[in-house]
């Protein structure tokens, strides 16, 4: 094959194994995907040899194995954290299936009218700590009381939009960044 054909083929490999290691990260995927970056790597090994004439065919093929290569480092740091048990989306879902199997899931405790008991307002304070850092923001400011006072700050207005005093609030990330969200607590039949 020519390069005019793999230049194309290696471009889809490449973001089809970008996308794999992605969801092999998240949990998606069970195995990694050695046998698509074995793939990856033989093609791309086949031209690094060889001089390619053509300027446009050389560049984008420098640029797809110079991100290959990135994307590469990348994913060795991410498994070797991994390995370590230092990984950040690892540590934060152990620690959250922890504190639900160990609270009995605190996110169902009844509050009984008050806005927040000490066991979910420590729950919720965690979770947003947790996602701050695995989102690769500052925590050390970040304070209980500080939490506190945002959801007495926000609760008259919740409880006006939602129309009921009895909320849960969650801890989501939209676009990159952690927020605590509030709904209405399901009633227990």
């Amino acid at each position: 094959m020519a390069i005019t054909e793999d230049l194309p083929q290696l471009e889809r490999q490449l973001a089809e194994l970008i996308t794999r290691y992605e969801q092999y990260f998240i949990g998606l995927e069970k195995r990694e995907p050695l046998q698509l970056l074995a793939d990856v790597e033989k093609l791309a090994r086949r031209y690094a040899g060889i001089p390619i004439n053509n300027t446009m065919y050389k560049h984008r093929f420098n640029m797809l194995v110079a991100r290959f290569n990135t994307y590469r480092e990348h994913w060795n740091r991410s498994l070797r954290l991994i390995e370590e048990g230092k990984y950040s989306r690892d540590r934060f879902i152990r620690d959250l299936r922890q504190r639900q199997h160990a609270d009995g899931d605190v996110s169902l405790v009844k509050t009984a009218g008050k806005p927040h008991t000490d066991l979910e307002l420590e729950r919720i304070f965690n979770e947003l700590r947790e996602a701050r850092k695995a989102c690769h923001m500052p925590v050390e400011k970040l304070t209980r009381e500080m939490v506190a006072a945002t959801l007495e700050r926000t609760r008259a207005t919740l409880v006006a939009r939602l129309g009921s005093d009895d909320l849960i609030y969650r801890v989501v990330v939209e676009n990159g960044k952690p927020k605590i969200k509030a709904g209405r607590r399901k009633p227990d039949f």
